[in-house]
Protein backbone atom coordinates (compact mmCIF):
# COMPACT_ATOMS: atom_id res chain seq x y z
CA UNK A 1 0.00 0.00 0.00
CA UNK A 2 3.00 2.21 1.00
CA UNK A 3 4.86 1.48 -2.42
CA UNK A 4 1.48 2.15 -4.29
CA UNK A 5 0.87 5.47 -2.63
CA UNK A 6 4.54 6.45 -3.20
CA UNK A 7 4.13 5.53 -6.94
CA UNK A 8 1.13 7.80 -7.13
CA UNK A 9 2.57 10.59 -5.62
CA UNK A 10 5.75 10.37 -8.07
CA UNK A 11 3.53 10.11 -11.13
CA UNK A 12 0.97 13.23 -9.53
CA UNK A 13 4.37 14.97 -9.51
CA UNK A 14 5.52 14.20 -12.91
CA UNK A 15 2.26 14.93 -14.41
CA UNK A 16 1.91 18.53 -12.88
CA UNK A 17 5.99 18.81 -13.65
CA UNK A 18 4.94 18.36 -17.24
CA UNK A 19 1.81 20.27 -17.09
CA UNK A 20 3.67 23.39 -15.92
CA UNK A 21 6.55 22.84 -18.80
CA UNK A 22 3.38 23.10 -21.36
CA UNK A 23 1.85 25.97 -19.58
CA UNK A 24 4.74 28.16 -20.30
CA UNK A 25 6.14 28.01 -23.28
CA UNK A 26 9.44 29.32 -23.89
CA UNK A 27 10.05 32.44 -25.02
CA UNK A 28 12.97 35.17 -26.72
CA UNK A 29 15.44 36.30 -24.17
CA UNK A 30 18.12 37.98 -26.02
CA UNK A 31 19.72 39.46 -22.80
CA UNK A 32 20.04 38.92 -19.26
CA UNK A 33 18.30 41.84 -18.21
CA UNK A 34 16.62 43.69 -21.44
CA UNK A 35 16.45 47.64 -21.70
CA UNK A 36 12.87 48.83 -21.00
CA UNK A 37 11.64 51.20 -23.76
CA UNK A 38 7.68 51.72 -21.55
CA UNK A 39 6.83 55.47 -22.11
CA UNK A 40 3.65 57.42 -21.63
CA UNK A 41 0.19 57.05 -23.55
CA UNK A 42 0.04 59.55 -26.86
CA UNK A 43 -2.47 60.86 -28.97
CA UNK A 44 -0.49 60.35 -32.36
CA UNK A 45 0.11 63.72 -32.82
CA UNK A 46 2.75 64.31 -30.98
CA UNK A 47 6.44 64.74 -32.47
CA UNK A 48 7.70 61.54 -34.17
CA UNK A 49 4.81 59.34 -33.10
CA UNK A 50 3.39 59.26 -36.70
CA UNK A 51 3.52 60.64 -40.14
CA UNK A 52 2.02 64.19 -39.80
CA UNK A 53 -1.45 64.57 -40.37
CA UNK A 54 -2.41 68.44 -40.99
CA UNK A 55 -5.74 69.63 -39.89
CA UNK A 56 -6.87 66.08 -38.60
CA UNK A 57 -9.78 65.40 -36.18
CA UNK A 58 -9.16 63.82 -33.06
CA UNK A 59 -11.15 60.48 -35.31
CA UNK A 60 -8.36 60.91 -38.20
CA UNK A 61 -5.47 60.82 -35.54
CA UNK A 62 -6.79 57.95 -33.78
CA UNK A 63 -7.59 56.18 -36.86
CA UNK A 64 -3.61 56.94 -38.00
CA UNK A 65 -2.37 55.63 -34.80
CA UNK A 66 -3.91 52.21 -35.13
CA UNK A 67 -3.01 52.04 -38.78
CA UNK A 68 0.69 53.08 -37.45
CA UNK A 69 0.52 50.37 -35.06
CA UNK A 70 -0.68 47.53 -37.76
CA UNK A 71 2.23 49.02 -39.99
CA UNK A 72 4.62 48.28 -37.32
CA UNK A 73 3.62 44.71 -36.32
CA UNK A 74 3.72 43.49 -40.13
CA UNK A 75 7.19 45.23 -39.98
CA UNK A 76 7.91 43.31 -37.47
CA UNK A 77 6.23 40.04 -39.20
CA UNK A 78 8.73 40.26 -41.60
CA UNK A 79 11.95 41.49 -39.80
CA UNK A 80 11.57 39.01 -36.43
CA UNK A 81 11.08 35.46 -38.31
CA UNK A 82 15.02 34.78 -37.47
CA UNK A 83 13.40 34.27 -34.12
CA UNK A 84 10.38 31.73 -34.29
CA UNK A 85 9.50 32.13 -30.31
CA UNK A 86 8.82 35.05 -30.93
CA UNK A 87 5.73 34.64 -33.19
CA UNK A 88 5.28 37.97 -35.10
CA UNK A 89 4.13 36.45 -38.11
CA UNK A 90 1.41 34.10 -36.97
CA UNK A 91 0.24 37.10 -33.90
CA UNK A 92 0.12 39.94 -37.07
CA UNK A 93 -2.34 37.49 -38.59
CA UNK A 94 -4.16 36.30 -36.13
CA UNK A 95 -4.66 40.54 -35.49
CA UNK A 96 -6.19 40.98 -38.97
CA UNK A 97 -8.55 38.56 -38.29
CA UNK A 98 -9.64 39.62 -34.88
CA UNK A 99 -9.86 43.03 -35.03
CA UNK A 100 -10.66 43.39 -39.31
CA UNK A 101 -13.56 45.64 -38.01
CA UNK A 102 -11.69 48.04 -36.29
CA UNK A 103 -8.81 47.77 -38.61
CA UNK A 104 -10.75 48.65 -41.40
CA UNK A 105 -12.39 51.68 -40.00
CA UNK A 106 -9.60 52.99 -39.80
CA UNK A 107 -8.41 52.48 -43.01
CA UNK A 108 -11.51 54.26 -44.41
CA UNK A 109 -11.13 56.64 -41.64
CA UNK A 110 -7.65 57.98 -42.64
CA UNK A 111 -8.88 57.51 -46.65
CA UNK A 112 -11.26 59.65 -46.16
CA UNK A 113 -8.55 62.60 -44.61
CA UNK A 114 -6.93 62.27 -47.33
CA UNK A 115 -9.81 62.80 -49.60
CA UNK A 116 -10.64 65.83 -47.77
CA UNK A 117 -7.13 67.30 -48.25
CA UNK A 118 -6.85 66.63 -51.30
CA UNK A 119 -9.85 67.45 -53.76
CA UNK A 120 -8.11 65.42 -56.59
CA UNK A 121 -8.44 61.82 -56.37
CA UNK A 122 -4.99 61.25 -58.01
CA UNK A 123 -3.65 63.73 -55.56
CA UNK A 124 -5.22 61.97 -52.45
CA UNK A 125 -4.48 58.25 -53.39
CA UNK A 126 -0.92 59.60 -54.07
CA UNK A 127 -0.38 61.12 -50.40
CA UNK A 128 -2.00 58.01 -48.63
CA UNK A 129 0.64 55.62 -50.78
CA UNK A 130 3.14 57.98 -49.92
CA UNK A 131 2.06 58.01 -46.12
CA UNK A 132 1.90 54.40 -45.93
CA UNK A 133 5.25 53.88 -47.10
CA UNK A 134 6.76 56.24 -44.76
CA UNK A 135 4.98 54.86 -41.99
CA UNK A 136 6.47 51.39 -42.79
CA UNK A 137 10.24 52.83 -43.37
CA UNK A 138 9.87 54.53 -40.15
CA UNK A 139 10.22 50.70 -38.59
CA UNK A 140 13.01 49.43 -40.35
CA UNK A 141 15.45 48.73 -37.89
CA UNK A 142 18.83 47.16 -38.18
CA UNK A 143 21.25 48.22 -35.06
CA UNK A 144 17.88 47.42 -32.67
CA UNK A 145 16.69 44.66 -34.27
CA UNK A 146 16.55 42.77 -30.83
CA UNK A 147 14.84 45.24 -29.31
CA UNK A 148 12.11 46.54 -32.03
CA UNK A 149 11.23 42.27 -31.79
CA UNK A 150 10.98 41.77 -28.90
CA UNK A 151 8.95 45.10 -27.90
CA UNK A 152 6.72 43.81 -31.41
CA UNK A 153 6.09 40.74 -29.78
CA UNK A 154 4.93 41.76 -26.38
CA UNK A 155 2.53 44.44 -27.94
CA UNK A 156 0.94 41.66 -30.64
CA UNK A 157 0.41 39.66 -27.78
CA UNK A 158 -1.37 42.23 -26.07
CA UNK A 159 -3.28 43.05 -28.94
CA UNK A 160 -4.85 39.58 -29.75
CA UNK A 161 -6.16 39.67 -25.86
CA UNK A 162 -7.80 42.61 -26.66
CA UNK A 163 -11.04 43.24 -26.99
CA UNK A 164 -12.17 43.88 -30.32
CA UNK A 165 -12.36 47.52 -30.69
CA UNK A 166 -9.75 47.94 -28.40
CA UNK A 167 -6.72 48.76 -30.37
CA UNK A 168 -6.87 52.42 -30.24
CA UNK A 169 -6.97 52.09 -26.48
CA UNK A 170 -3.75 49.82 -26.73
CA UNK A 171 -2.04 52.03 -29.47
CA UNK A 172 -2.17 54.93 -27.13
CA UNK A 173 -1.04 53.65 -24.51
CA UNK A 174 2.69 51.63 -25.86
CA UNK A 175 3.04 53.45 -29.05
CA UNK A 176 5.63 55.73 -27.32
CA UNK A 177 7.12 52.46 -26.11
CA UNK A 178 7.11 50.94 -29.78
CA UNK A 179 9.17 54.21 -31.09
CA UNK A 180 11.49 53.92 -28.22
CA UNK A 181 12.33 50.42 -29.17
CA UNK A 182 13.75 51.48 -32.26
CA UNK A 183 16.97 53.25 -29.98
CA UNK A 184 19.55 50.17 -30.04
CA UNK A 185 20.55 49.36 -26.24
CA UNK A 186 22.09 45.68 -25.46
CA UNK A 187 22.88 43.95 -22.09
CA UNK A 188 21.59 46.14 -19.36
CA UNK A 189 22.73 43.50 -16.37
CA UNK A 190 26.31 44.32 -17.70
CA UNK A 191 26.14 47.16 -19.16
CA UNK A 192 28.98 48.19 -21.93
CA UNK A 193 29.33 50.61 -24.83
CA UNK A 194 28.20 49.84 -27.86
CA UNK A 195 30.47 48.86 -30.64
CA UNK A 196 33.38 46.14 -31.43
CA UNK A 197 36.19 48.66 -31.07
CA UNK A 198 35.00 48.71 -26.92
CA UNK A 199 36.43 45.30 -26.68
CA UNK A 200 39.68 45.42 -27.83
CA UNK A 201 42.50 45.66 -25.09
CA UNK A 202 45.91 47.04 -25.72
CA UNK A 203 48.78 45.31 -26.00
CA UNK A 204 49.99 44.51 -22.15
CA UNK A 205 53.02 42.42 -22.68
CA UNK A 206 56.56 44.53 -20.53
CA UNK A 207 58.20 45.34 -23.50
CA UNK A 208 55.45 48.12 -24.26
CA UNK A 209 55.58 49.77 -20.92
CA UNK A 210 57.84 51.58 -19.38
CA UNK A 211 58.83 51.45 -15.43
CA UNK A 212 56.33 54.07 -14.52
CA UNK A 213 53.19 53.09 -16.96
CA UNK A 214 54.16 54.69 -20.14
CA UNK A 215 53.68 53.19 -23.11
CA UNK A 216 56.82 53.23 -25.40
CA UNK A 217 56.32 54.49 -29.00
CA UNK A 218 59.65 53.14 -30.25
CA UNK A 219 59.62 49.88 -28.96
CA UNK A 220 55.59 48.86 -30.18
CA UNK A 221 54.64 51.55 -32.18
CA UNK A 222 51.59 54.45 -31.60
CA UNK A 223 48.98 53.24 -29.18
CA UNK A 224 45.96 52.76 -30.98
CA UNK A 225 43.85 51.31 -28.28
CA UNK A 226 40.59 53.56 -28.45
CA UNK A 227 40.70 54.29 -24.56
CA UNK A 228 43.62 55.11 -24.30
CA UNK A 229 42.92 58.60 -23.91
CA UNK A 230 41.00 58.28 -20.84
CA UNK A 231 43.17 55.09 -18.98
CA UNK A 232 46.63 55.24 -20.42
CA UNK A 233 47.79 57.36 -16.90
CA UNK A 234 45.85 54.69 -14.85
CA UNK A 235 47.74 51.65 -16.69
CA UNK A 236 49.05 49.54 -14.39
CA UNK A 237 52.60 48.66 -14.10
CA UNK A 238 54.14 46.02 -16.29
CA UNK A 239 54.65 42.71 -14.57
CA UNK A 240 57.92 41.63 -15.31
CA UNK A 241 58.95 38.33 -14.92
CA UNK A 242 61.74 38.06 -12.20
CA UNK A 243 64.48 34.74 -12.49
CA UNK A 244 64.01 32.02 -10.48
CA UNK A 245 66.43 31.64 -7.34
CA UNK A 246 69.37 29.41 -7.61
CA UNK A 247 69.43 26.63 -5.39
CA UNK A 248 73.11 25.21 -5.16
CA UNK A 249 72.83 21.44 -4.99
CA UNK A 250 76.27 21.49 -2.67
CA UNK A 251 76.37 22.07 0.88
Amino acid sequence: MTNMMGAVRIAAFAIAATSGLVAAPASAQFFLRSFQYAGDAVRGDEPGMMQPLPGATADETQAALVWTMRSALNVAALQCQFEPTLLTVGNYNAILTDHKEELAKSWTTLTKYFQRTNKVPRAAQGALDQFGTRTYSSFATVASQYGFCRTANSIGRDALFSPRGGLSSLAQTRMKELRNSLTPYGEQHFPRSIGFDRATTPRLDALCWDKKARWQDKKCGPLTWPMAATTIAAAPAPVVAQPAPVVSASR
